[in-house]
C-alpha cells in the first residue's frame, strides 16, 4: 500500500529541494518557475526505530520498513484554475494523491525569488487555497447541474444530494476550504465521488533557514495559528539542511545534525507526519527470513490486515497470533512472550492494534 501525498507550494518555496532529499535526487531544483514539469514519484521508508528492536532480538536476514510515496508536482501560481502557468496539469495531479504536503516559504533570502515579490507565508497559502477552491466549486456547479435534472423526476435521494451539493458549493462560494465546512463523515461520504481538492487533508511543510531550526520563527507561527483552525499538523525542516544531510554518509549525518541541536533529520518527521495524515498504521511480521511492517488503515480487522499480505490470507482467515510490540520487545521475542501468556488468538472481528507481531493462521 503506497499511498500518494503531493508535495505542492508556489514555486521556489523549496518543494523540488524538499523532494530531492526525500528521494536522494532526481528532481530538478533550479530558481526560477516550473522547473519541475512532470510530477516526479518517490517511494520513502517511514522511519520506525521499533524495527532496529525487532531485528535485534530476531536477527532477520532482511527487513521491510512500510513505505510511502510523495509526488512533487508542479509550482502553482494565481490564475491556475483557469490555466495559468501549468495549473490545469497541477491540479489534475493534485486529484490523483489521497493527501497534500504544502510546502511553505518561512526563510527571507533576497537570492532566491518569490513568484509574489515578499515573504508572506499565510498569504501563499490563501494562493493556492484559492485556486483549489475555484477548480472544486467548478465541480461542484457541474454536479448541481447534473442533479437538477435528476429531480426533476421527483428522485428524493437525488434531492438530498443536491442539497448538499448546494451546501458545499456555498461554503467554497464564501471561501471556506471543504475541509473547514465541518461536515459529517455521511456527508463526506456522499460527496467522494466529486474528487474535491479542498476535503483533502493537509500537512503544512515551514521551509525554514537553519538559524530557525528545530521550533520555527515568526512565520512558522503564523503557520501554526491557520492550521490550528483547521486541525492540520505543521512540521519545521530546512530543505536546504536536508539536501545537503542526503548527500552523507551516517556518521556525518549524526556530527552535523548534533552541531544543528537535532537528533535526527526533519524529513523523518515529514515522512511519519504524512504517515499519520493518511490515518495509516503499521503491524509486524517477524521471522528469520525477515522483519516486515505491513501498512493498514487504522481501524482495519484481523482480516483485512492479512489481505495485505495476501488475498487468500483473507479469504481462508481462521485467527491471528498477536503479541503486543511491547510484550515483544519486553520478553525479548515470540517463544517467552508466549510462555509468560502474552500471545492472543484473536479473530475476524479484532481491531488491529498499531506495533502489534502478528502471525496469520489460514485455510483456502
Amino acid at each position: 500500500m503506497a499511498l500518494s501525498i503531493g508535495i505542492v507550494g508556489l514555486p521556489n518555496v523549496g518543494k523540488s529541494t524538499l523532494f530531492n532529499a526525500l528521494n536522494g535526487g532526481g528532481a530538478e531544483a533550479a530558481n526560477y518557475p516550473f522547473c519541475t514539469i512532470d510530477p516526479n514519484v518517490g517511494i520513502v521508508q517511514v522511519p520506525d526505530p521499533r524495527m532496529d528492536a525487532l531485528a535485534e532480538i530476531v536477527q532477520p536476514q532482511a527487513m521491510q520498513h512500510a513505505i510511502i510515496e510523495f509526488v512533487d508536482i508542479a509550482g502553482l501560481v494565481a490564475g491556475a484554475a483557469s490555466g495559468e502557468g501549468l495549473g490545469n496539469k497541477f491540479l489534475a495531479n493534485i486529484r490523483e494523491c489521497a493527501a497534500i504536503a504544502h510546502v511553505v516559504r518561512c526563510f527571507d533570502d533576497e537570492n532566491v525569488t518569490h513568484v509574489s515579490g515578499t515573504v508572506d507565508p499565510l498569504s501563499d497559502i490563501e494562493v493556492i487555497d484559492t485556486e483549489l477552491m475555484l477548480k472544486d466549486m467548478e465541480t461542484v456547479q457541474k454536479a448541481v447541474m447534473r442533479t437538477e435534472k435528476q429531480c426533476k423526476s421527483g428522485n428524493k435521494e437525488a434531492q438530498k444530494a443536491l442539497e448538499l451539493q448546494q451546501k458545499v458549493l456555498s461554503g467554497l462560494e464564501d471561501g471556506t476550504t471543504v475541509r473547514r465546512q465541518n461536515l459529517s463523515a455521511d456527508e463526506l461520504n456522499a460527496i467522494n465521488e466529486l474528487c474535491l481538492l479542498t476535503v483533502k487533508p493537509v500537512l503544512y511543510v515551514t521551509n525554514v533557514d537553519d538559524s530557525a531550526l528545530p521550533d520555527g520563527n515568526a512565520y512558522v507561527e503564523k503557520v501554526r495559528a491557520f492550521a490550528e483552525q483547521e486541525g492540520a499538523r505543521v512540521v519545521v525542516v530546512s530543505a536546504q539542511i536536508e539536501s545537503e544531510l542526503a548527500e552523507m554518509d551516517q556518521e556525518s549525518q549524526i556530527e552535523f545534525l548534533s552541531d544543528l541541536g537535532l537528533t535526527e533529520p526533519g524529513l523523518n518527521t515529514v515522512i511519519r507526519e504524512a504517515y499519520t495524515l493518511l490515518d495509516l498504521i503499521s503491524y509486524f511480521t517477524a521471522g528469520v527470513k525477515e522483519v516486515r511492517a505491513w501498512t493498514i488503515h487504522r481501524g482495519d480487522t484481523a482480516p483485512k490486515a492479512a489481505a495485505v499480505i495476501h488475498n487468500d490470507f483473507e479469504k481462508g482467515f481462521i485467527r491471528a497470533e498477536t503479541i503486543a510490540y511491547e510484550d515483544f520487545v519486553g520478553f525479548c521475542g515470540e517463544a517467552k512472550a508466549k510462555e509468560a501468556g502474552k500471545m492472543r488468538l484473536e479473530g475476524k472481528e479484532y481491531i488491529v492494534k498499531d506495533g502489534d507481531v502478528m502471525h496469520f493462521r489460514f485455510n483456502v
